[in-house]
């Protein structure tokens, strides 16, 4: 399966300076466009944690183009609007996970996790075995990050950044 993770960058930072507005600019970030975009992807919401959110897709293609969509929408949304304090980093992983109706675990996901904290706020970063599924089938192009060591991940795993 295809993890998408992505979390609000500077979520935190967000709600000490706007506690009461920044919930009802992500419901409506939420609602308006990526419950759309991951819908139209085929992709499935797993677990929402906070400022982490977790969606499931059948096909590495579907999870990319989902990514891509969403910070390109967002970018236009945000540009200048209220909810420009809004943004997210996309990390997308490939690999077995687990899921119980309740939420996703195992090593995939928190690769995923990870390269989405990897990711600059408005970015995406895939991992090597993604970016080999991707070659050639979407237009964008790949930056490599070579291969970094993620916290309690066994091994090192190689990044690569999208460039939108």
């Amino acid at each position: 399966m295809v993890i998408l993770a992505a979390d609000v960058a500077g979520h935190s930072r967000l709600v000490a300076l706007d506690e009461e507005g920044t919930l009802p600019l992500w419901k409506a970030q939420w609602r308006e466009l990526i419950d759309p975009k991951v819908l139209e992807h085929g992709g499935r919401v797993v677990g929402i944690a906070g400022q982490l959110l977790l969606v499931e897709f059948k096909n590495v293609i579907a999870a990319a183009c989902c990514a891509v969509e969403l910070q390109r929408a967002m970018l236009e949304r945000n540009a200048g609007g209220p909810h420009e304090r809004v943004a997210f980093r996309i990390g997308i992983n490939v690999g077995h996970i687990i899921t119980d109706g309740a939420g996703m675990w195992g090593i995939a996901v928190y690769v995923a996790a990870h390269l989405a904290a990897l990711a600059k706020p408005g970015g995406i970063c895939i991992s090597g075995r993604v970016h080999e599924d991707l070659r050639g089938k979407l237009e964008v192009a790949f930056e490599d990050q070579g291969e970094r060591k993620l916290k309690n991940i066994a091994r090192p795993v190689r990044v690569y950044r999208v460039l939108l």
